[in-house]
């Protein structure tokens, strides 16, 4: 699966209009006195937006802009931007949604002007972090946040895997025979760790046979998989990540449950990429 998305400024416009008794001189045939001198342009107002900060040093990016609707940021470190095709990927994603915030954000303060509702800011916030960097992979995550209004906004993370060798982006998912055959590898191992964390942040233990939305334990498609190493040199243990809302009520927060690569989860990783993964402590 390719991700795609870039950047863009904004720009502020200034104009000036002479008086009317002025123009009205000027089309009766009488010369202005001010006609002869060289008229001094009013100072341009105040823009409405702040001009994006954009901080690059060896290819890490920062990119962060506030205008009366909306705050954006979207940040990568230089691991990911040194790598060309991989840094323009990842500024195409900046640019689409920056645009789609900017778009989203002008309809909803029309719509709430027009209902006689106060408009509250919108935001996407957007932060790639490094989580393994192995030979012939990088592996990142994305964690971010976004608000449209409402009580609370929402956040999450998000994959990404960079086949150095192909210049190719695929979330990590992808990187095994099918999200089934992974859930099914796992066993209880994932189950058994988020019902760890969901007892320690409810002061209960978790009924392993609930079948409730709170405490039943969640399907792999409802998960998102990082890959990650230990060694620097193979993939060798896996994050699975539950956001708000997926393993329990939005103020117990996001759950993440870190499993070692064994032999069950290897024999689901695709035949292609097998050699890129090894056991914990085999690597």
């Amino acid at each position: 699966m390719r991700l795609v998305s870039l950047l863009a400024c904004a720009a502020v416009m200034a104009g000036c209009t002479g008086p009317a008794g002025d123009e009205q001189e000027r089309q009766a045939g009488t010369p202005a006195p001010e006609a002869t001198a060289v008229a001094t342009p009013p100072p341009a107002p105040e823009p409405t937006e702040t001009p994006l900060a954009v901080r690059e040093t060896g290819g890490a990016r920062a990119v962060t802009e506030e205008t009366d609707d909306y705050l954006f940021s979207y940040a990568y470190p230089a691991v990911a931007g040194s790598v060309a095709p991989l840094g323009d990927l990842l500024d195409r994603q900046l640019e689409e949604r920056r645009t789609e915030l900017a778009t989203s954000a002008a309809q909803a303060r029309r719509e709430a002007r027009a209902d006689g509702f106060p408009y509250n800011k919108h935001s996407y916030q957007a932060e790639w972090k490094l989580v393994a960097d192995i030979p012939g992979w990088l592996s990142l995550s994305n964690e971010f946040s976004t608000y449209s209004g409402g009580a609370h906004g929402i956040y999450g993370v998000s994959s990404l895997v960079w086949d150095k060798d192909a210049a190719e982006a695929m979330e990590a998912i992808e990187l095994f025979t099918s999200p089934q055959a992974l859930e099914d590898a796992l066993g209880d191992r994932f189950c058994d760790g988020l019902n760890k964390q969901r007892e320690e942040r409810r002061g209960d233990p978790v009924d392993p046979e609930a079948d409730d939305l709170f405490n039943k334990c969640p399907d792999i498609d409802e998960l998102v998989v990082l890959v990650g190493s230990g060694s620097g040199r193979r993939f060798d243990r896996l994050t699975l990540y539950a956001g708000p809302y997926v393993a329990g009520p939005y103020a117990e927060g996001d759950f993440r449950v870190n499993l070692n690569v064994d032999r069950a989860v290897l024999q689901t990783v695709k035949p292609r990429y097998r050699d890129s993964f090894a056991t914990r402590g085999r690597a």
